[in-house]
């Protein structure tokens, strides 16, 4: 396959996927939007192999195949179309392979870790699964202070705890609960409460608490924004835009009441998009993307 091929392959996955990232990348010059259809595409593709993996396929097996692939792509050997289209970009972007292993690590711990016992527990998946995703998109981007990292890292985090929240009920159905077993046995609810779907005042306390966490680290991301150069805020034009789709997520969330055992929250693609206008607009009028978090 060409890399041309590759990469129609990759915005192909993109774009019909419904994802909240989508509308963000239509933000971005040709190129760099390229190489972010290809890491969502490689992120989505990941995913699938331990979730979905093929049939009569070991989940582990394509973990370790994905891995190959990766080296591959920096050997410029790779086979899939992800990887074909990655090794390509890779020829005018640096970025670590380590980042790539990294996520893997990440995904591949569903796995093997069903649950978690405290936060600090969780910790290391967000940050495998997420953050590491925001450092790669850093270098796509072209940021340049160091600081810039702890904005990806907290951004990361907010984004997956509300990923969490948000799909609270299906993923324990699926035998996955990432919220704490710390923060049930503080605020007296159950697995069993959750799995029978009860919206209980204790569970609205212990939602309310999730989402407060969740709140901090958007918060620690937009004031570590604050402090970056005018250059580097411009440049993250696309992880603010996610910023808004994801925080306002967070808010429906505490509108319903924490209601998340019904249809997925979400936002309608209008409204998606017209956070992402609104962003770039302050951005390109004003050389601001500061927004309420």
């Amino acid at each position: 396959m060409s890399p041309q091929d590759a990469q129609a392959y990759c915005k192909d996955v993109s774009k019909n996927s419904g994802s909240n990232f989508y509308y963000s990348f239509l933000f971005l010059p040709p190129d760099r939007r390229d190489l972010m259809y290809t890491i969502y595409a490689f992120c989505r593709e990941v995913d699938n192999a331990v979730d979905e993996p093929p049939a009569g396929s070991d989940p582990l097996d394509q973990v370790m195949l994905w891995r190959k692939e990766v080296t591959a792509a920096y050997e410029g050997t790779p086979s899939f179309p992800v990887t074909i289209s990655l090794g390509h970009h890779l020829q005018h972007v640096d970025i670590p392979e380590t980042y790539f292993q990294d996520l893997i690590s990440g995904v591949a711990m569903d796995l093997t870790i069903k649950r978690y016992q405290t936060f600090e527990d969780l910790y290391p998946y967000c940050y495998r699964v997420a953050s590491v995703v925001g450092l790669i998109c850093l270098k796509v981007f072209g940021t340049r202070a160091p600081e810039a990292t702890e904005y990806a890292t907290n951004l990361g985090l907010a984004f997956q705890l509300t990923n969490i929240l948000r799909d609270i009920g299906s993923d324990a159905e699926n035998n996955r609960i990432y919220v704490p077993q710390e923060d049930f046995e503080r605020f007296g609810y159950s697995e069993q409460d959750l799995l029978a779907r009860q919206h209980t005042p204790e569970f609205v306390e212990f939602m309310k608490f999730q989402c407060e966490r969740a709140r901090e680290y958007y918060e620690k991301a937009q004031h570590i924004l604050q402090t970056l150069p005018p250059t580097d805020r411009r440049s993250l034009i696309v992880a603010e835009i996610m910023r808004g789709v994801y925080s306002r997520i967070l808010d429906q969330i505490e509108a319903k009441n924490y209601q998340v055992f019904g249809p997925r929250v979400s936002l309608p693609s209008l409204n998606r998009l017209l956070i992402a206008a609104g962003i770039w607009l302050r951005s390109s009028l004003f050389g601001s993307t500061t927004q309420q978090a």
